[in-house]
């Protein structure tokens, strides 16, 4: 059930936020990796693969994220709260949103247990932070080409460093950190359920 009313809250929000976007063509390459996620996704759960209720709940952060930074982009989203709160100059939205992507090491990691194809846990959490780490520069890699082969405004808004030349690092960095939150959860929860 919380994975279809899930579906359903990214559906009006990603219609409703088709409208009047910033600027059209960063809206559709943000959107487009959504779609994808979300198509993937919708064709593992047809195929009768399931996750936990918490690990789909936590792959609809980057997604619903995702979505809203498409219609604004990144370094535009109305965070100022946060920023305020913490001190920061710059709109940390992004990495906010980079750091939700490492919280799909849980579905990996449930995928590998279900299907008995991990050693032990230990192998397990790390062939599931290595894909993120993995997926993280790869994504760096595609914002990159767009931003060369695009149109150049549309193609910094993509890459929303907001002047910051190490952007890439720190986005691969705060998806790694997602990863290692979601996969010390996992290492918690196994511990106490031991005791």
């Amino acid at each position: 059930m919380i994975p279809k009313i899930l579906f359903f809250i990214y559906t009006i929000l990603c219609i409703a936020l088709s409208f009047n976007p910033y600027a059209r063509d960063v809206w559709f390459a943000e959107n487009a990796t959504v779609w994808v996620v979300v198509g993937f996704l919708l064709y593992l759960y047809v195929k009768g693969i399931r996750f936990s209720n918490t690990a789909y709940i936590l792959m609809s952060i980057f997604i619903f994220m995702h979505t809203v930074g498409g219609h604004y982009t990144f370094a535009r989203v109305p965070f100022d709260w946060f920023n305020d709160f913490f001190g920061f100059e710059r709109n940390m939205y992004d990495r906010i949103a980079h750091f939700s992507v490492g919280f799909y090491a849980l579905p990996i990691y449930e995928y590998l247990k279900e299907k008995k194809l991990m050693a032990n846990k230990l192998l397990g959490g790390l062939f599931a932070l290595f894909t993120i780490v993995t997926v993280a520069a790869f994504y760096e890699l595609f914002e990159w080409q767009y931003a060369v082969m695009g149109d150049p405004t549309a193609g910094i808004e993509v890459l929303g460093s907001q002047g910051d030349i190490w952007d890439a690092q720190k986005d691969i960095l705060s998806d790694t950190l997602g990863a290692l939150l979601v996969l010390g959860g996992v290492w918690l929860r196994n511990k106490f359920k031991k005791v």
